[in-house]
C-alpha cells in the first residue's frame, strides 16, 4: 500500500503534495503525544487534496484527515494508515463583503487580519488554536462568539460521489461545539465568512487585545495541550467543577490537570496518550460521583 501510494503521488503531483513516511504524530499535534503513522500527506491545494482522497477511497486505504492537530490525541502505538493534513492549504482572500478561506488556514491568522481591517464579529476567535476546517467542524467559539455567527457557507469533498459540494450556514445544524459534519464522512476543504464593517474599529481591536491578554493570563499556553479538554455541561462551568473536586494539579504520569486552568489537561513532559486517557476518565468519574452528571470530552482520540 505505502509504496503504491507514494509512487502515485510522486508521479502525479511532484511538489504539490508533501510526503513523510513514519511521521511521529507527536511532532504534528499540539499535545505533542502520539506514535508514528504509516504515511503523512500534505496537499498544497484543493485539487491535489481531493485527488489524493479519491485515490485513498478507491483503494480502501485507511486514512484520516486533520488540520492543525490542536484538538486530537493520537494513540501511543500510532496510526496504521495515512494521515492527510490540510495545513498546506492555507490561502485566504477578502472579496467584497466575503472572506474566503482554505480549510488549512489558521483561524487566528484570519481573525486577527479581519479585526485589524476593521471588521466586526471576529475578535472572539483570536488566539483559538486550529484551522478553519476544524473550527467549522466543531463550531469553535469563545468569549460569547462562535463560528456559526459569521459563516456563510463551507465547501466539502463528498467521498461518495468524489465531488466538491457546498453547504450553506443554515444547513450546518450548528449547536454548542457541534455541526452536521460530525454525523457524516464529508471533508471540509474551505469556507466563506461574512464581513461586516465595525461601527467602532478601534473598539474591536481593543476587544481582541483583551481576549488575547486574558488567554495569556488564564490559560496554560506554556505547555502542550489540546486546548479545553471538556465541553461545558449545561448550567455548569466544567473547570470550576474540576477545581472543586480537588483535581487541579492532579497528575497521571506526564499528564496533569493544569494548576493555572482546571479545564486544560497539559503535557508537562513525556506524557503518553494512556496517561491522558486515564486522567480524563478519573476526572469524569469524580465529577459524576460529586454532581451526578456525565461531562463530555472535546478531544478526539485517534487510534
Amino acid at each position: 500500500m505505502k509504496d503504491r501510494l507514494i509512487d502515485f503521488i510522486s508521479t502525479n503531483f511532484n511538489t504539490r503534495v508533501d510526503i513523510i513516511e513514519n511521521a511521529d504524530m507527536k511532532d504534528y499535534t499540539s499535545f505533542r503525544i502520539g506514535g508514528p503513522c504509516d504515511v503523512a500527506l500534505f496537499p498544497h491545494d484543493r485539487e491535489s487534496f481531493c485527488t489524493v482522497l479519491g485515490y485513498l477511497n478507491d483503494n480502501s486505504v485507511k486514512h484520516i484527515v486533520i488540520g492543525n492537530g490542536s484538538n486530537v490525541l493520537f494513540a501511543d502505538e500510532g496510526y496504521r494508515g495515512v494521515v492527510v493534513f490540510t495545513t498546506k492549504m492555507k490561502s485566504f482572500s477578502f472579496n467584497g463583503d466575503i472572506l474566503e478561506c482554505d480549510a488549512g488556514t489558521q483561524l487566528t491568522a484570519v481573525s486577527v487580519r479581519a479585526v485589524k481591517d476593521g471588521y466586526d464579529g471576529y475578535a472572539f476567535a483570536c488566539g483559538i488554536p486550529g484551522s478553519i476546517g476544524g473550527a467549522v467542524y466543531m463550531n469553535a467559539g469563545a468569549y460569547e462568539g462562535q463560528i456559526a455567527d459569521v459563516l456563510l457557507y463551507s465547501d466539502y469533498y463528498d467521498p461518495e460521489s468524489g465531488e466538491i459540494k457546498r453547504l450553506y450556514a443554515k444547513d450546518h445544524k450548528f449547536d454548542y461545539r457541534y455541526s452536521s459534519y460530525m454525523d457524516n464522512d464529508r471533508i471540509i476543504i474551505g469556507a466563506a465568512f461574512k464581513l461586516t464593517k465595525a461601527e467602532d474599529p478601534e473598539a474591536v481591536v481593543s476587544l481582541m487585545e483583551d481576549h488575547i491578554r486574558a488567554r495569556k493570563e488564564k490559560q496554560p499556553l506554556e505547555f502542550p495541550s489540546a486546548g479545553s479538554t471538556f465541553k461545558r455541561y449545561p448550567g455548569f462551568f466544567t473547570a470550576k467543577l474540576i477545581d472543586e473536586a480537588g483535581l487541579k494539579g492532579y497528575s497521571v504520569g506526564g499528564a496533569q490537570v493544569s494548576e493555572k486552568h482546571a479545564g486544560f489537561i497539559i503535557n508537562r513532559g513525556g506524557a503518553t496518550a494512556e496517561d491522558v486517557l486515564t486522567l480524563i476518565q478519573t476526572i469524569k468519574d469524580k465529577i459524576y460521583e460529586n454532581e451526578g452528571i456525565h461531562i463530555e470530552c472535546e478531544v478526539r482520540y485517534i487510534v
